[in-house]
């Protein structure tokens, strides 16, 4: 059962299952984050809800070096934009980030963390199963 939360906002259990779209492991998509609230959606998920062309699909853990990195490449994630409803990452927010991005990032070494079980499985379009398990922050 949600909970009101501050602004009028409802929060979930992280492990509720939000919608039928399936994880990276094969199982329900779990939420990715409420605080911030994530998702091309803002829904707290990493789901495409049945659209085309939804790509912020990876639900990753930020680090200072991620955001800096992402910075240098043209996409600031740190700096607040408050008409977009978007409060700025900070180190150890946990982000749906968009797939190409990702790729980029775990291309030149510099990939964040990704939480698999919140990780939409179209993500396997773009990158192996192998290299998301290198940097999920849940399976080791």
């Amino acid at each position: 059962m949600a909970a009101a939360g501050w602004l009028g906002y409802h929060f979930r259990p992280m492990s509720e299952e939000i919608s039928k779209e399936k994880n990276v492991l094969g199982g329900p998509l779990r939420a990715c984050s409420f605080a911030p609230v994530t998702g091309y959606f803002r829904d707290g998920c990493c789901a495409t809800h049945g659209h085309d062309g939804v790509a912020h699909l990876v639900c990753v853990k930020v680090t200072a070096e991620f955001l800096e990195f992402s910075r240098a490449r043209g996409n600031d994630l740190s700096t607040p934009r408050p008409e977009m409803r978007f409060r700025g990452l900070h180190p150890g927010d946990r982000w749906c980030l968009h797939v190409l991005r990702w790729v980029e990032a775990w291309e030149a070494g510099m990939a964040p963390q990704v939480v698999l079980e919140a990780t939409h499985e179209q993500v396997l379009k773009f990158a192996p199963l192998s290299a998301l398990k290198r940097h999920a922050l849940d399976v080791h």
